[in-house]
This record gives C-alpha cells, sequence and structure tokens, in this order.
C-alpha cells in the first residue's frame, strides 16, 4: 500500500508542477482556457497557486491526505469545465488536458482513501 499511496502522490504532483509554467507564463493555450472561463488573469493565476500548493503537500509524508483533497477539489473543478464550457478537447490537444485532469484525480483520491485514517472526518465516531 506504501507503494501504491508513493505511486500516486508522485503521480499527481508531477503532473500539477508541470503545468505550473504554462500557468505562470502566460502561455497561450492556458490564456485560452482561461479567458474562455472568463476568469483569466485571476483564474489562472490562483488555480496554479493552488497546485503548486497541492503538489507541496502531496510530497510532504504528514500533509499527503491535505494534497489529495486540495488537488482533488481542483481537478473536480478542471473536470467540470472540460465538461460544461471547455470541451474535452481543447484546441487541438486531443484531449490531453482532460486526460491529465483525470489522472490527477485519480491519483489523488487514491492517496485520499490510503490516507483517510489520518483524517478525523472519515474516522467512525
Amino acid at each position: 500500500m506504501k507503494l501504491l499511496e508513493w505511486v500516486a502522490r508522485l503521480a499527481a504532483a508531477v503532473i500539477l508542477l508541470q503545468t505550473l509554467f504554462f500557468k505562470f507564463s502566460g502561455a497561450p493555450e492556458s490564456v485560452y482556457i482561461f479567458q474562455t472561463l472568463g476568469a483569466e488573469p485571476w483564474g489562472r493565476y490562483g488555480s496554479g497557486a493552488a497546485e503548486l500548493v497541492a503538489a507541496v503537500l502531496l510530497l510532504i509524508p504528514r500533509t499527503g491526505l491535505y494534497g489529495g483533497l486540495l488537488s482533488a477539489a481542483v481537478m473536480i473543478g478542471a473536470i467540470g469545465a472540460h465538461l460544461t464550457r471547455l470541451g474535452i478537447e481543447v484546441q487541438g490537444d486531443g484531449g490531453t488536458l482532460f486526460g491529465l485532469a483525470v489522472v490527477v484525480l485519480v491519483s489523488a483520491l487514491t492517496v485520499v482513501w490510503l490516507r483517510r485514517k489520518d483524517c478525523r472526518f472519515f474516522r467512525p465516531a
């Protein structure tokens, strides 16, 4: 289980950290996404900051649960944006961004499930 947790943590953190460059550098595809959502530039910077915090929390053993929860929340928002406003495929990416969001969500939920004992909300009374 420890190996599965670390694979899930690393997968989510690497993807989150990799996308930060595009958000913080103002890459055209990121700008397009947040303009389409009516949240450029504050949404791009805000989601980038949340993803940075989530990635760091995932990489610290004691805070993995919170990184998983934050990552899951951000990815639910991203997937929701794809399903409602952006579409699965964005600017001819073949659905790559959507797929990465799904991978991060599944990885984050795996971490949360494996670390559920660390959260008082998941423990029986």
